[in-house]
């Protein structure tokens, strides 16, 4: 098995604090050792071991590629319309999805495969290694499964999303619906699936009630489905507190928590409960209010930074345009938003190979066209970060994805 050394590190982010300093474990002047996939080994320049090749990265940062844990990146057709809309002052309620649902469903395979790999190339052109996709814009037994059959073409983290909102030949008999989705559209799906998730929000005439989340995710879960929630997106509500009662990896949104729902995620978080999911990508799309990441951080629960990359209410899959707002307008610091877009992406897909530079880690790598990661947020909006994988990508196209033989000039 071949093994590369990847040196020329000015800054390591290894989110791991036995290895190096602070939260995100840094170490300067480093190397890493990727052999077939995985760090065999991290520390410092000098003491690093020969490999069979070596990639000199000149003076660049290096950090676990972000884990996006929140995406829908299956579909067909574009609202940017809507975005201007919103724009203009017309208020978000969470309607628009029947738009992409009716464009998806009349897409070929072939071309929803095909803009698929654009959008994963998309996101591993800006570092994101790690995806995960949800169903949710077929909202029928067929529909659905093909979605996630597609979505399992590029990534192990899928989830089953029947459950986005009622169904638009399905409104007057809401019912009838829900008993699909826990039914023939569960049997379909259950197979090319790892989660399942629920949009639970009243307030929202077709997005599901408390009730019909409950019975969902239930459902799913007698499957072998780990649940997820959408919940409190448009207004306080029932969604972190079903959250917690059904076991939930992530609630994700939470964008409005009473101090009651803070008080109950705080309470679980040492019990394995929900990582609270912070999508402000979608917030400046829609011009809701900001969440505050520093009051679930103060009480010790786990927040993770996704992208909620989708046709509707954001269609950027930029992880690090998500780390500067979060900084900017949240309460995180950048290294707290750093590794909530890595390491607590991880932990909201329950996984503990991804999000970190450590042996025995994947070596999924992000490299920094600047020394340090705070230029990740301090230059907003610059198309800084690109995927790295030096165990596999011939040496001129890691040259070309990165611009090797040029030191960086900040």
């Amino acid at each position: 098995m071949r093994a590369t050394l990847v040196t020329g590190i000015a800054e390591l982010v290894t989110n791991d604090p036995s290895v190096g300093s602070g939260l995100l474990g840094i170490l300067h002047d480093a190397a890493l050792v990727d052999e077939g996939g995985r760090v065999a080994w991290v520390g410092p320049a000098t003491r690093a071991p020969a490999c069979d090749r070596a990639l000199d990265v000149a003076g660049r940062a290096v950090f676990p590629g972000f884990v996006d844990s929140h995406t829908h990146l299956v579909f067909e057709g574009q609202r940017s319309d809507e975005f201007a809309a919103r724009m203009a002052g017309e208020p978000y309620t969470g309607g628009g999805i029947d738009r992409t649902v009716a464009a998806t469903r009349g897409a070929t395979d072939e071309r929803l495969r095909t803009s698929l790999a654009a959008r994963m190339r998309e996101l591993r052109g800006q570092g994101t290694t790690t995806v995960e996709i949800k169903s949710g814009y077929g909202l029928g037994v067929a529909q659905e499964a093909r979605l996630l059959r597609l979505a399992g073409e590029v990534t192990t983290e899928t989830t089953y999303l029947g459950g986005h909102v009622i169904a638009p030949e399905y409104r007057d008999r809401r019912g009838d619906y829900i008993d699909l989705v826990t039914g023939a559209m569960l049997e379909a799906c259950a197979p090319h699936a790892k989660w399942i998730d629920a949009f639970c929000e009243p307030g929202s005439p077709t997005a599901l009630d408390e009730e019909e989340a409950r019975e969902v995710l239930r459902a799913g879960a007698a499957r072998g489905l780990r649940p997820r929630v959408h919940g409190a997106q448009l207004a306080e509500g029932p969604g972190p507190r079903l959250a917690v009662e059904v076991g939930a990896a992530s609630l994700d949104h939470a964008t409005h928590l009473s101090e009651a729902d803070v008080d109950l995620l705080a309470l679980a978080a040492p019990e394995d409960g929900p990582v609270v999911t912070l999508l402000p990508l979608v917030e400046f799309s829609t011009r809701q209010p900001f969440p505050d990441a520093r009051r679930l951080l103060e009480r010790g629960v786990t927040v993770a930074l996704a992208s909620d990359c989708n046709p509707g209410t954001n269609a950027s899959s930029s992880m690090a345009v998500a780390m500067g707002i979060a900084v900017r307008d949240m309460g995180m610091t950048p290294q707290e938003a750093l590794w909530a877009a890595t390491a607590g992406g991880a932990a909201a897909l329950r996984r503990r190979d991804v999000g970190r530079l450590a042996p025995g880690c994947r070596a999924d790598l992000a490299v920094v066209g600047a020394p340090s990661h705070l230029h990740l947020t301090y230059r907003f909006g610059v198309p800084l970060v690109r995927g790295l994988d030096p165990g596999t990508c011939p040496d001129a196209t890691l040259r070309a994805d990165v611009d090797l033989n040029r030191r960086p000039e900040w």
